[in-house]
């Protein structure tokens, strides 16, 4: 499975950016889709995902009422709508996917996914 990312950019503070991935190669699977994001010297941060069997959501706290995760499960495609945006929120976002489903403790853990998009950088910077 191969997954590209698009839509990251340079915003004002309290501006919006929305992020796509989509996946291709592979018929079934991901089953789990969503985002995670890194900032340089420090530990990848779980930000948000979308679990197809129940098209659950899932959010990290700092990113709540903020970002929504939206997708396409016939499409494979993932969608991550930032609203309000801060400058704590500069970093590089991966699109991720997993190749089993996940139980809801194991979302929001980077060594559960399988496939990681080259990552798109998102600056917050007035």
């Amino acid at each position: 499975v191969q997954l590209q990312a698009s839509g990251g950019g340079l915003v004002q503070p309290g501006g919006s950016l929305r992020l796509s991935c989509a996946a291709s190669g592979r018929t079934l699977g991901p089953y789990t889709m969503g985002w995670f994001r890194q900032v340089p010297g420090k530990e990848r941060q779980f930000v948000a995902a979308i679990r197809w069997s129940g098209r659950d959501t899932y959010y990290a706290d700092s990113v709540k009422g903020r970002f929504t995760i939206s997708g396409d499960n016939a499409k494979k495609t993932v969608d991550l709508q930032m609203n309000s945006l801060k400058p704590e929120d500069t970093a590089v976002y991966h699109c991720v996917g997993s190749a089993m489903r996940l139980i809801t403790s194991s979302v929001p853990i980077a060594r559960h996914y399988d496939y990681w998009g080259q990552g798109t950088l998102v600056t917050v910077s007035s």
